[in-house]
């Protein structure tokens, strides 16, 4: 038999211990995941300190008052007059707006997109619609004044207020005067729906093509309608998907700033109306903080920065723990 030799590794010991980790890949890439985690967590953390630190005289001179809604002038730099109720009402009520206008939207295109369309026209159509989530902010803000606002909001504010806003429960909503221009709460999100209806039907389409296959087939061979097997099957099947991607239209929705700027009109008003200008936490900030009156003005705009980084981790918490329920009682979740 013939004797097999065997070569020894004179490596130094450091060189040993260095090709020993690198055969155990998986080792180095956990590693690699949790510093990045570790990252991203002490990023956030940074940002949060940074608002709260940046915002201290704001905070000890305005108190609680500076997120309480008032009856008179709300934000007067001159006379020291802070609240921010005004900004976060109009965050939540464009972001409202936009959510109820695209939610609809997007999931018939992404319904569309992943079961009923020709196979010849799904590529580009779909390429269509993913370029419309990567047009920048200003020319939406841009089309909005020129085009959708003269055409569309104005004439749709006038309509809404002269109808539903006649109506003892909307009349708070919907009622008042629409400028001409169309520049208004309303505006704002309806230009907001726009810019994330790609963004959702986009994941969304995604979501509904992971499925597999054999969940139509088998709704299909017990008797199911194509419209049953969309509604009841592939749906709840991808509800936590679908969820997710509304997260990501939310969170472009509540951190939107050159469109909003451009159409909400950019104006102190406390009513309630969606018919009427007003500002949003990240329009109210791009206005005035390069042109600060003082350095409670500064902190103030600060603190509103604050207000809405807490408001979307918040938002976003709430809405992953959604997720994860919806994950729960799919097929695959954890029942």
């Amino acid at each position: 038999m013939q004797n097999t030799h065997f070569r020894r590794n004179t490596a130094p010991p450091w060189l040993k211990k260095l090709q020993h980790g690198f055969q155990h890949g998986d080792r180095l890439w956990q590693a690699l995941m949790i510093a990045m985690g570790a990252l991203v967590l002490g990023l956030i953390l940074a940002i949060g300190f940074l608002l709260w630190q940046q915002s201290q005289t704001a905070q000890s001179q305005l108190g609680l008052s500076f997120f309480l809604p008032a009856s008179s002038t709300s934000w007067d730099p001159v006379s020291g007059l802070f609240q921010a109720w005004p900004f976060i009402y109009g965050t939540l009520i464009t972001s409202l707006v936009a959510i109820v206008v695209a939610l609809p939207l997007s999931l018939g295109v992404a319904i569309f997109l992943a079961e009923l369309c020709p196979s010849w026209l799904r590529s580009p159509l779909g390429l269509l619609v993913e370029l419309l989530a990567a047009i920048p902010s200003v020319v939406y803000g841009l089309w909005g004044i020129f085009v959708f606002l003269p055409s569309v909001v104005a004439p749709l504010g006038e309509f809404l207020g002269s109808t539903l806003g006649q109506a003892p429960l909307l009349s708070a909503l919907l009622g008042g005067v629409m400028s001409p221009s169309g520049s208004s709460r309303l505006a704002a999100g309806l230009i907001l729906a726009i810019m994330i209806t790609p963004t959702i039907a986009s994941v969304t389409r995604d979501v509904l093509l992971a499925i597999p296959r054999s969940q139509r087939e088998a709704a299909l061979a017990l008797g199911a309608t194509q419209w049953e097997t969309i509604w009841k099957i592939l749906l709840p099947y991808g509800l936590s998907g679908i969820l997710g991607a509304v997260i990501l239209g939310l969170g472009r929705a509540l951190g939107e700033t050159m469109a909003v700027t451009m159409v909400i009109g950019n104006s102190i008003d406390n009513t309630a109306s969606l018919l009427r200008p007003g500002y949003t936490m990240s329009s109210i900030i791009a206005n005035e903080f390069a042109e600060a009156v003082n350095q409670l003005h500064s902190e103030a705009l600060i603190e509103v920065a604050l207000v809405l980084f807490v408001m979307t981790l918040l938002l976003n918490g709430a809405a992953r723990w959604m997720v994860y329920r919806a994950a729960r009682r799919t097929p695959t979740g954890g029942r």
